[in-house]
């Protein structure tokens, strides 16, 4: 599967560096020459077909999904005694994915980080717990920031998520696995659904490792530029007032976040990364309408 370089930033957070992984990968967006219309596939499997959209009562550009069965999740199944035992799960999910398929991985740096805690509304209102629709309200107000499942959410007390529900009240839980889309502002949820069920059911949001892709080898200090002009603006500025603490205090802060913005270059999230859809729009047309023989009142 490829090569894969790791670079470590903590006990809850590493970068993979992909190198010689086959392309195209195997879970993919595509989309026509227009952007308005897209698919996701894994392997050669559609998965989700997606609509952008303006109403004309509403600011708000929509793009509207219609999810098809067939998502298999990159990840083997966790066994309770793997999810109670002491584990980092960004590097286990960081070998998991190298070792699997049907991964959005290629070449290129990754990130995957640990994330407990999510602003509210985030897995409340906008989990798109409807399915197959969906409806995503992309730009009103700071974008959407919503989590996609691609496989129907199991109910709360099914077998399995009633399994799931104990492992969260242990504290014992893996996190689940979210992709970061740029341009739907928001995640689909790759691993992990019974266990967002189960961690949503017992009044907690599920801890999730994020996967992000970063600027490429060589790319990774573009802007560096521009930050140092602004700061050394911000600097003449200030070497221009009457010395005092003020000034200090002022100059101090400038040079703490001069420093900041600069370490965090390498780690800012580029893009998703979208390929030609092959046979353009008449080729998603002929797989929306045979979702809509399907679905026909979706």
């Amino acid at each position: 599967m490829g090569n894969a370089r790791r670079e470590l930033l903590g006990e809850g957070r590493l970068v993979l560096d992909i190198r010689d992984r086959p392309e195209p990968p195997q879970l993919r967006f595509e989309t026509t020459d227009d952007g308005r219309l897209l698919l996701l596939r894994q392997g050669e499997r559609p998965l989700l077909l997606g609509r952008s959209a303006v109403p004309g009562a509403s600011c708000c550009p929509e793009l509207r999904l219609h999810r098809l069965g067939g998502y298999r999740s990159p990840l083997p199944p966790l066994t309770a005694a793997r999810q109670r035992s002491s584990v980092n799960w960004p590097h286990e999910y960081a070998r998991r994915l190298e070792e699997a398929t049907g991964t959005p991985l290629a070449d290129g740096r990754w990130e995957l980080a640990l994330r407990t805690g999510f602003p509210p509304g985030i897995w409340e209102e906008d989990l798109v717990r409807e399915w197959p629709g969906g409806t995503l309200e992309l730009s009103c107000g700071g974008g959407w920031h919503g989590v996609v499942p691609l496989r129907p959410l199991s109910p709360p007390g099914s077998g399995r998520v009633r399994a799931q529900r104990k492992l969260v009240r242990e504290g014992a839980a893996a996190p689940v696995l979210l992709w970061w889309v740029s341009f739907l502002d928001g995640w689909l949820l790759l691993d992990g659904h019974d266990r967002a069920v189960a961690a949503l059911a017992e009044g907690r949001r599920p801890d999730s490792v994020v996967l992000e892709q970063l600027p490429a080898a060589g790319e990774q200090w573009r802007g560096a530029e521009k930050i140092e002009e602004a700061h050394a603006y911000h600097m003449a500025r200030l070497a221009a007032l009457p010395p005092g603490p003020g000034v200090e205090r002022q100059r101090a802060h400038l040079e703490r976040a001069y420093g900041e913005a600069l370490a965090e270059l390498p780690y800012a999230v580029v893009p998703t990364v979208t390929r030609p859809l092959p046979g353009g729009a008449p080729a998603w047309h002929a797989l929306a309408a045979a979702a809509m023989f399907q679905f026909p009142r979706d």
